[in-house]
This record gives structure tokens, sequence and C-alpha cells, in this order.
């Protein structure tokens, strides 16, 4: 069987201009994979993740080990405030200029993370959507907090039935952005992304995955679990919270919330690893899905 990372060396070699990704689903392995591929193509890493870019949120959020970090740079890990906003806009600007910077020193930039909106937009380009209004997230957040992130999210299917089907109803921020959009314009996000086809080559692009069977992912997706508690995790949500940083997005996400939820008395301590693995589980089957549809290698 080929071996993974000489794939990816393969690939570069044949052609050095191409910006290798490597995405694939959570706990699949691809900081490790990425970190290998670094250390023998003299590699730096641009971190595609939402969580991961945000300082302090660093237990469960898997963050390169400091092995990893040693063997090869991590660009745009812990790079901004916890409470300072990102999305896939700002993150094409700060992974451009990385990715200018790492070539100008003569080093291969390997782009590597699972939030495949913001690979997604730096490599084909963004939808032209209109300006924030704050008047309206406004509204939705005293929509949330009165009713609950599904009345939110209700509230899009309404209007746009396609964007709420691919949208969790705990993910508030792009719910909240897709119903926004459709308020202040009277178009729906699913065919502004229709239109737009992210046809828009800004990089020469090729996407790796690794692939797992549900049941090794299952298994490596548990001992991630364990390993994160072991080190702390519990503490470290407890001391973001105490800090100010409650209302986060990073503590939106997956796992976050539920270490949460069990600080508020929501969930058990014998029922918060089953509830992680069992979200975490539901994360990766629509990441598999969403790569079902993109011109992936899998490994």
């Amino acid at each position: 069987m080929n071996d993974p990372v000489d794939i990816i060396v393969r690939a570069l070699e044949s052609d050095p201009k191409v910006l290798v990704c490597i995405v694939g689903q959570t706990a699949s392995g691809k900081t490790a994979l990425a970190t290998d591929v670094a250390a023998r193509v003299g590699g730096e890493i641009v971190t595609a993740d939402s969580v991961q870019i945000y300082r302090e949120f660093d237990v469960g959020s898997g963050k390169p080990t400091p092995a990893e970090m040693a063997r090869a740079k991590h660009h745009l890990v812990s790079a901004l405030d916890p409470m300072a906003p990102c999305d896939a806009s700002r993150f094409v600007a700060l992974a451009d200029a990385v990715i200018a910077d790492v070539r100008a020193r003569g080093r291969v930039p390997i782009v590597c993370g699972g939030t495949f909106l913001w690979v997604k937009a730096l490599v084909r380009g963004l939808v032209p959507a209109p300006a924030a209004s704050e008047s309206v997230r406004e509204a939705h957040r005293k929509m949330v907090e009165v009713s609950g992130r599904g009345a939110l999210h209700a509230a899009l299917a309404k209007v746009d039935p396609a964007s709420a089907a691919k949208l969790h109803p705990n993910d508030v921020v792009r719910v909240s952005r897709a119903l926004e959009v459709f308020e202040t314009t009277g178009q729906k996000m699913s065919d502004l992304h229709a239109s737009h086809g992210f046809s828009e080559a800004r990089h020469e692009a090729k996407l790796f995955a690794i692939a797992r069977t549900s049941e090794d992912l299952r298994a490596r997706i548990e001992k991630r679990v364990d390993a994160f508690v072991a080190a702390g995790w519990i503490d470290e949500v407890r001391g973001l919270v105490a800090r100010g940083r409650g209302a986060a997005r990073a503590m939106g996400s997956v796992g976050y919330r539920e270490v949460a939820a069990h600080l508020r008395g929501e969930i058990d301590a014998t029922d918060l690893k089953p509830a992680i693995v069992r979200s975490t589980r539901v994360f990766a089957r629509r990441q598999r899905t969403w790569l079902g549809h993109e011109p992936v290698t899998w490994l």
C-alpha cells in the first residue's frame, strides 16, 4: 500500500506550485500527516481550524503537540484573542499572507484543518454577500436567549430551507448569518452559493484526506476525548468561563459546548464522555458528506 506521505510528496514533486490541503474528518490524523509531510519537504503548516485559531482554547481543540510544533512550524494556531470574530473572509486574508511569506522564504506551505468552508474559500473564493447588520444580529441573539437555538434555525428553515438543511441548529453564527442575508436583501444564501459555484481558482490546490472506517474513527474519537479530559479539558473550560469567555464563538464548538453544559449542571459526569463522542461522530459524518462532494484524494 502506498504511504500517504509519499503520495503527497510525489504530488509536490510533480508540481511544486500546488497548494497541498490536508482535510478530512475530525480525529482522522490530519495534523500528524501534515507534520510528517512538512518534515519531508521543508514545509510549514497553515492551520485551517476555527477553534485552534483562538488562544486559550487549547486542550479540547486538538492543537499541535509540542513535538509536532518542533518538527514543523504551524501558522495561525492561537493567532486570535478568544473573543475576536473570525469568519472565512478573515481567515482567507490571514492565510494568504502566511502562504505568500512561506513561499517567499523558499518553504512549502501546507494547509491543514477541518474547517472546510475556510479551505474552500481559500482555494476557490468567497460568495459575495451583504455587509453585516448589527441590529439584525442583536435581534437574533435575543431570539436565541428567549426561545433557544432551535427557534432561530426554524426561522431560517421557513425562508431558506436549503441553507437550514446544511446547518446544525447549534451553529448559531452561520444560521444567523444565513437568516441575516435573507432579512436584509431578500436573497437566499443558498441561491448565492449556487450562483457563485465556488468556481474561482484562487490557488492551484490538491485536497487529501485520510480514509477511516467508522469503527476506527469512533475508537480514535473515544481515545481523543479520554486524552483531552485527562489533560485538563474540564478545568480549561471552567477557567474560560470564569474569565468571561463563555460567550466566545469557540465555546459553541463540538466538545466545548458539552463540557460547558456539564459545568452548568446540564450533563452528568457519567454522561459527559458519551455526549461528546456522540456529538463528535455526528460532526464527523457531516464532514464526510461534505468531502463526498469535493475533489479529494483519499489516502
